[in-house]
């Protein structure tokens, strides 16, 4: 028996290693491609590392050239923060609210956010567009930032960890003379802290990642966010790999190094959610 386990384990992990090697791999050839001259990205066979480095002058172009990418980064960086902070008040409160608080109307409430969650967001594109473009919102990152800013989903979820709260730690502040907003900010959030730790990591990806909506809502290049500035620098570099390859380094970097940095809370989170009380 012993032996069967030792031997479905070596299978299991060889399985894995190939599994995790088939993902890496497009990886790994991206960052050799952005470093290579562009004669040398389809040479055969691949060179892994590249005999000739061409570094600088991909990485400068792509940076500081026609359409650069420090522009797009900031903007990206700005809408994609402002709407994770914004997503995690509204959507932390009104799961605390759902959750903890007892009003009239507390669960048909919740079944209409989640019928919202039910609706294709693509579905809704062209009132929202309407509703934005009457409002003066359209062509603006404020617009942008309110889109994302207010989520069923992120609502849904944070709930599913508050209800795991012990009820004793609430009664008990609340016998102390606490109120709600004390509560929440003092009890409340800190337990499930991984959990909202967890939502702000999915939510600034997502944010970060958004093809459509920038696309929709935005009209002046200088309000252009990362993907869009991707899109623009492929079309008129189509022929040129490692500038492409680059670009979409320097987009993807800073969601790799969040997510090595946030993984921690990220594994906190997934185990809170499987233990209650």
């Amino acid at each position: 028996m012993r032996k069967q386990n030792i031997i479905g384990r070596t299978m299991a992990t060889i399985l894995m290693l190939m599994a995790g090697m088939a993902f890496v791999t497009p990886f790994l050839w991206m960052i050799s491609a952005s470093f290579k001259p562009e004669i040398d990205v389809f040479k055969y066979p691949i060179e892994w590392i590249p005999k000739h480095w061409n570094i600088v002058d991909n990485y400068r172009e792509v940076w500081v050239g026609e359409h650069p990418f420090y522009v797009y980064y900031w903007n990206t960086v700005k809408v994609s923060v402002l709407t994770t902070l914004i997503s995690l008040l509204f959507s932390s409160m009104a799961a605390f609210g759902f959750s903890n608080l007892e009003f009239r109307g507390r669960n048909a409430l919740f079944v209409v956010v989640l019928m919202t969650f039910m609706i294709p967001s693509y579905s809704i594109i062209v009132p929202q567009f309407m509703i934005f473009k009457w409002l003066h919102l359209f062509d603006s990152h404020l617009g942008l930032i309110l889109i994302g800013s207010f989520s069923a989903l992120g609502t849904f979820m944070l709930r599913q960890f508050f209800l795991g709260l012990h009820k004793d730690y609430l009664d008990a502040a609340k016998m102390d003379g606490a109120g709600n907003v004390r509560i929440f900010v003092r009890i409340a959030v800190p337990l499930v802290r991984p959990a909202l730790a967890t939502y702000a990591i999915l939510r600034f990806i997502w944010t970060w990642n958004d093809y459509a909506n920038p696309l929709i809502f935005l009209r002046s290049d200088s309000l252009a966010t990362i993907q869009i500035g991707i899109q623009k620098f492929a079309s008129e570099s189509g022929a040129y790999y490692s500038l492409i390859m680059a670009g979409t380094v320097s987009a993807i970097l800073p969601l790799i190094v969040i997510f090595v940095l946030g993984q921690k809370q990220v594994i906190e989170g997934i185990a809170l959610g499987g233990v209650k009380g």
